[in-house]
Order: structure tokens, then sequence, then C-alpha cells
């Protein structure tokens, strides 16, 4: 705890202003994630509707850019090393451009997929790079704080491409097949303004410097050293260099030995340990709330459906703050594990509200209070899983798995948890045809489950350094996995 404090008072605040403003540019990919994956949310009905789709039809049209997001996570680290943090970051702003474009002015729904399979791949690899980057250009002492800024930039993504579907639907009388601007939809505005989010992105790739790992990982020690005095004290500039050095030869080592194999079933329990959270963290239902609550809300006779979508993000974007705020002192056990009760009494709520569904005139309604209540629950699931288990899976997949298979073992996590984001959002509208009542109360239970996984697998590694923290994961859930 000293050095840290030690190392906060050597930062002056314009070097302080400085770090903080390249982690804001880089972590524009963070909002990217969140606009792209959310900005179908005020489309998906007109999207059906224009294209005539069935409800499986449908469900692979929103949920097939998640693919690409997976692809893009998984590719991302190979890309990163052989091209460059920045070169990446300026393929994922180009890829979602023209994403934007084509789905925007998308003739039919297969083009359609393509291009968002196209802007996925982008999101994925913006996904990765931009905490990378983070990770790698400020200083140590304020980079757990500037790294969550990743998370706070997606959840501002969310918010800006609900807010956008809401102001081009019309506030107050809704219709997203509206005619806007140059005779088009405003479901097609809605995917054409994520332009705009995309050439940001792209000018701070141009401007930002590059990684001094990557420049010193490629030979170019001047570069990094020219880099590394407009980040870090002057004082500490040689000592940076070296550590830099010493890890980037540690892991060419690690590299021969970094295999993810193990006696789980195949795999490291390590590995196991974070796919699961990655899973879990999809599985309990969380993107339906911003893919499809707009489509939910209009179904069950709210009228105000895209106002309603804009409040839960904005909703989301305030427990962020709080996750900042308290994870460091609470720790990461107790946070989730609170959060798995909140989502499972939340999502049970939700259910046994939709099971008093009732179909008047051929349209789905709530009668009240079960209306108000499924709307409650909704926002207080949405609390419960912005303050614990959005940001803190990240936190955790970036700690738990040891130096020699950490790159690895991130980007499996990384791609897994698109998979499963994908799973849930194709499977929704099939499952919300059946019985809202039963598709809530499956992410309850699911939310039960990662309770249990938390309180029996995963240990604490706040204040744990995190070269020893992947040990401390083998310590407790090896052993747990091996008698499993």
């Amino acid at each position: 705890m000293t050095r840290s404090r030690t190392e906060q008072a050597q930062i002056d605040p314009q070097l302080r202003r400085r770090v903080t403003g390249l982690a804001l540019a880089a972590a524009v990919g963070g909002f990217l994630f969140g606009f792209d994956s959310s900005v179908i949310n005020g489309a998906v009905d007109a999207i059906g509707e224009e294209f005539g789709l069935g409800a499986a039809v449908q469900g692979f049209a929103v949920a097939i850019a998640l693919l690409g997001c997976a692809a893009g996570a998984y590719a991302a680290g190979a890309l990163a090393d052989r091209l460059g943090r920045l070169r990446v970051m300026l393929i994922g702003a180009v890829l979602f451009f023209v994403s934007s474009i084509g789905a925007g002015l998308a003739f039919g729904v297969l083009d359609f997929m393509v291009w968002r399979l196209i802007g996925g791949f982008g999101i994925g690899v913006a996904s990765v790079i931009a905490p990378t980057y983070i990770a790698e250009i400020v200083p140590a002492a304020v980079r757990g704080r500037l790294a969550s800024l990743q998370q706070l930039a997606i959840t501002l993504g969310i918010f800006a491409a609900l807010l956008s579907d809401a102001l081009l639907a019309g506030v107050g009388n809704e219709d997203p097949t509206r005619e806007l601007l140059f005779g088009l939809p405003a479901w097609r505005w809605m995917f054409l303004v994520g332009v705009a989010p995309s050439v940001v992105y792209g000018y701070f790739a141009l401007r930002l410097p590059e990684s001094p790992r990557y420049l010193l990982a490629t030979g170019d020690e001047d570069g990094a050293r020219a880099v590394l005095r407009t980040v870090q004290p002057q004082a500490e500039v040689d000592e940076e260099v070296g550590r830099i050095l010493d890890t980037i030869e540690e892991d060419r080592e690690n590299e021969k030995k970094s295999s993810l194999r193990g006696p789980a079933l195949g795999l490291a329990p390590v590995v196991w340990v974070g796919l699961a959270l990655s899973v879990f963290q999809q599985f309990v239902g969380i993107n339906v709330i911003f893919y499809y609550s707009t489509t939910l809300w209009s179904a069950v006779g709210f009228t105000d459906a895209f106002l309603i979508s804009v409040i839960s993000s904005v909703v989301n974007v305030a427990v962020t703050f709080v996750a900042i705020a308290i994870v460091d002192r609470v720790g990461r056990r107790p946070m989730l594990l609170a959060g798995s009760i909140g989502m499972a009494v939340t999502l049970g709520a939700m259910s046994i509200a939709f099971s008093q569904a009732q179909v008047v005139e051929n349209k789905l309604s709530l009668p009240q209070p079960w209306g108000i209540v499924a709307l409650i629950a909704a926002n207080l699931f949405v609390v419960s899983f912005g303050a614990t288990w959005g940001p803190l899976v990240w936190v955790l997949l970036g700690e738990i798995f040891p130096n020699r298979i950490r790159a690895k073992a991130l980007g499996v996590a990384a791609a897994a948890q698109w998979i499963a984001n994908f799973l849930v959002t194709v499977s929704f509208p099939i499952f919300s045809e059946f019985s809202l009542a039963f598709t809530y109360g499956l992410y309850a239970v699911s939310s039960f489950l990662s309770l249990l996984f938390v309180f029996f697998f995963v240990p604490e590694t706040k204040g744990v350094k995190l070269e020893d923290a992947g040990g401390l994961v083998f310590g407790r859930a090896g052993k747990a996995a091996v008698r499993a």
C-alpha cells in the first residue's frame, strides 16, 4: 500500500491528465462495443417487418454480430502482436464504419447479416485491444482506475445507442418505420449514426502513440523511450524499459509452455474458472434487456418502451460508477455473491410477473400491478448486474490467469463470452414465444448457479499480486475441480 501511495505522489497533474486522456481515447473502443451491441434494440421489430422474418431468423439476425465479435476477440491478440495496437484499432474502426453503412442500407436480411457480422469482428477486436492498450500505456499507480474506463465506456455506448434509437423513433410517438432524411426509415438511421463514433475512434487510432511494449517487442527502443517519456515519471523511464524487456523475454519463454491443457476435463482448472465466469455473465440474460427491451415493453403494453430502455441504460451507467468506487475496498468475491443473489431474486420476480400475462385482442398484456412489478424488477436486475458481474468479470479475467497462459486464456474466455451472448440472444425470441415466465425463470436459475459457482470455485484476488493470483486460483479451484 505504501508503494502505491508513493507512486501516486510521483505522478504530477499534467502527466495524470495526459495518461487519462490517452485512456479515454482508447476506451472509445469500449463505446463502440456498447453502441453496436445495443443499437439494434430499437430496430428489431422494424427489421422483422421489413424483411418478413419469423422468430428464429429474427433472433439470428440480431445475434449474428456476436459471432463476429467472438472471432474478432479471439484473433485480436495475434493481430495486435503482428501489426501493432494502433493499426488493429484502425482496422476495428474501419470495419465498424463499413458495417454501419452496409446495415443501414441493406437490401435484404442476408446482406444485413453479412454487414453485422463484419461489424461484429471489428467490435470484437476493439473489445480486447482497448483494455490491452490502456494497461500498456498508463503508469502502474493509476492503471486500475483507468482500466475501468473500458467498462464505463461500454455502458455509455449502450446508453448512447438506446438514446439515439429513442430520438430517431420519435419520443412520445415512437415509430421506427417513420421516414426521416432522404426518405430512409428511422430504423436504418439507427445503424447509420454509428458512422460518427467509428470516425472518432479511427481519428484517435491515427493520433495516439503506439504501445511501448509493442515498440520494444519489435526492436524500436528509441521509439518506446520517446513514448514512455510522455506517459511515465521521468525518473522511472529506464526502469520501465527494463521491466518491459524482462516481461517480453519471459513471455517468449512462457509461450513455449503456454498450453491451456490440464487435468480437469482436458483443461487447466483456472481456464475452466475463466470460461465459467464468462458464460455465467451472459447466461443470466443481461443482454436481453439491452437488445430486446423495447420490443418486450411494447409487447406487454407500455407506450413509452424506448424511454424505458433509455432509463435502464442510465441506471447501468450509474451503478458502474458505484462498482469502480468500491471494488478495491469490498473485494471481488463478496460483490459477485451479492450480485448473484440480487439477480436471482429480481429475475424470479420478473418470471412471476410474466406468468400473469394475458392476451388481449391478440396482444400480450400485463395487468397491474404486475406490469410495474416487472418494470421495477428489470431495473433492479440491471443494478445487481451492473454493480457486480458486469465490470468484475473483466477484472477477474485480467487477474486470475498465470503469466504463461494469460494471453491465450484471455482470448478463449473472451470468445466464450461472445458465444454465450450469441446463444442467449438468438434463443430469446423462440423462448419468449413459448413463455416469458419460463424464459426469465431460466435466467433466474442461471443466476443461482452463478452464486454456487462463485462460492465454491472463485477465490478473492483483492490485494493479491498479479503474478500470484493465478496460483491462488489453481490452489482453490483446482482441488475443487479434481474432486468434482
